[in-house]
């Protein structure tokens, strides 16, 4: 039975309300954060930077930028660990019983992001409704309750034990399965249970067992993560296309890493005709945006999901923040949020492009700590990400994992950058690879070609194939010992740390 026709009504009066952005998005956000603050008054951090008065001042916003300093997760990890030992009322009133372990992109150290009621509410299943909401706008014809969503979820393995066994650590997706309306799981495979096994060589086929015979109409997940899932589907099937397993696959929410290095082998296995991806940007910490047109690559920024954004200028001298209200088209602004899971004035690490106004869309631009500029050439993660995605579909190849780092100047050798890649479907020729990519670098950053230009600064960059299963190995040597969820290898890093140890690793 096809359910779509009576989905979409609900779903269309959730999408109306964005229409409003156009024209109240200071006054929507500006109430956002009075009720952020009114709750978290009788909080310890309320209490001491004394929320209550905020509201009293001509100038709310002023005054709370005044009074609340920004905070970075080591400023708050003590405070965070406070709460997974069962302290209430310390930066969110109540007491948390979840939390999203991830180590984010730039570090192999976990962060603990406590996930409060409110929040899973009011932000993380807000957006997902988005999502479908907007979907299911853009697609008159659309049949996605037609059949079941492929949901692909990570698990409650955690390196933290806590002293509660009621409170749950582990991936954002974990918690969301486990908390969800029960009602969602007509419409979605694979059951709860099988969703959450920790170990993923046992889950691997149990995924494939449970999806293989559905009617799957959409998929939601990770890109590279859910390619490994789709191809042993295919190879249990015996097919070359996952829509010749189901045919009546229409859409992929995707998420957590960039999708361009993957949409070429996406479109391979994909049925053209009716097939559509959708971005979100759903992170441990909330969601914040969703592609809300099919056509157009930024995402709508969710301004009424219980998050006050700021956002500090990247390209510019002045360090500090501004509201939405005051951001400029075009702009690489780092993302600074306030939100119902107690984070605070937290920097999130993200950067964004400022894609339109009246609504603000963005798009990811990358990480504050996940870049290169070791030699004035400031290779940004969006600039790496395009480039890998032109080349692969020139050459018709699969690049799985990569990390890049400089390689500095030494014994009379010019600087280059050192590229580790772990391949999915390896070029015969991984040297043209490394000379087309160059080439894809110096096309999408000027600086970059600024100094590639006559060899005289910069050399060209260096490839190096790793075996099969280096990254994952290494993620677990820095305490990251479970696969998929919200665990990244850094796609760009300023120094060495990195490409050092997985080289060691490799040799030992």
């Amino acid at each position: 039975m096809n359910y779509t026709p009576i989905a979409r009504l609900i779903f269309e009066r959730i999408a109306r309300r964005t229409d409003s952005w156009t024209t109240d998005e200071e006054k929507i956000q500006r109430k956002v954060l009075e009720s952020l603050l009114r709750r978290g008054a009788r909080t310890e951090v309320g209490k001491k930077y004394r929320f209550k008065e905020i509201s009293t001042f001509e100038d709310p916003y002023e005054e709370f930028r005044n009074r609340v300093p920004m905070v970075e997760y080591e400023d708050i990890r003590a405070d965070v660990m406070r709460m997974v030992e069962g302290e209430k009322d310390v930066l969110w009133p109540g007491r948390c019983m979840n939390f999203a372990q991830s180590s984010g992109t730039s570090g192999g150290r976990s962060k603990y992001v406590p996930v409060t009621d409110d929040s899973l509410s009011y932000c993380h299943y807000k957006g997902s409704a988005d999502c479908v909401a907007h979907y299911l706008r853009k697609n008159p014809g659309s049949r996605l309750f037609s059949g079941k969503g492929f949901i692909l979820g990570g698990s409650f393995a955690s390196e933290l034990k806590p002293s509660d066994p009621k409170v749950r650590v582990g991936d954002l997706s974990a918690t969301l399965i486990n908390k969800i309306n029960p009602l969602a799981n007509f419409f979605r495979v694979p059951d709860k249970r099988t969703a959450l096994i920790p170990n993923w060589k046992r889950k691997l086929p149990a995924l494939v067992e449970a999806s293989m015979n559905q009617n799957i109409t959409n998929i939601s997940g990770v890109p590279s993560w859910f390619m490994t899932v789709i191809k042993e589907v295919m190879k249990r099937k015996g097919c070359t296309r996952i829509s010749d397993v189901w045919p009546n696959l229409e859409v992929f929410f995707h998420g957590g890493i960039s999708f361009e290095p993957y949409r070429e082998e996406y479109m391979k296995i994909t049925d053209p005709e009716k097939m559509h991806f959708l971005e979100t940007y759903n992170a441990s910490e909330g969601f914040f945006a969703v592609q809300n047109d099919p056509a157009d690559h930024s995402m709508l920024l969710i301004v009424d999901n219980d998050v006050f954004y700021e956002f500090i200028p990247v390209d510019g001298e002045d360090p500090n923040p501004v509201p939405l209200w005051q951001l400029e088209v075009g702009r690489v602004y780092e993302m600074v949020i306030t939100s119902s899971n107690g984070l605070w004035r937290y920097r999130l690490g993200d950067t964004v492009r400022i894609a339109s106004l009246n609504p603000v869309k963005i798009t990811i631009a990358g990480r504050t700590k996940c870049y290169i500029n070791a030699f004035g050439e400031e290779l940004m993660e969006e600039n790496a990400e395009r480039a890998v995605a032109t080349v692969c579909a020139e050459m018709e190849v699969g690049m799985k994992n990569y990390t890049a780092s400089p390689v500095f100047a030494h014994d009379n050798k010019r600087g280059r950058h050192q590229w580790l890649v772990e391949w999915d479907e390896m070029p015969e020729d991984t040297e043209l690879f490394a000379e087309r990519l160059d080439q894809a670098l110096r096309k999408e950053n000027s600086d970059y070609d600024a100094k590639r230009n006559g060899d005289i600064f910069l050399d060209r960059l260096e490839l190096i194939t790793v075996p099969e299963g280096t990254f994952d190995r290494w993620l677990r040597s820095v305490g990251n010992h479970k696969l998929g969820g919200q665990r990244k290898i850094p796609r760009l890093s300023n120094d060495r740390k990195i490409a050092d140890a997985i080289l060691q690793m490799i040799n030992s």
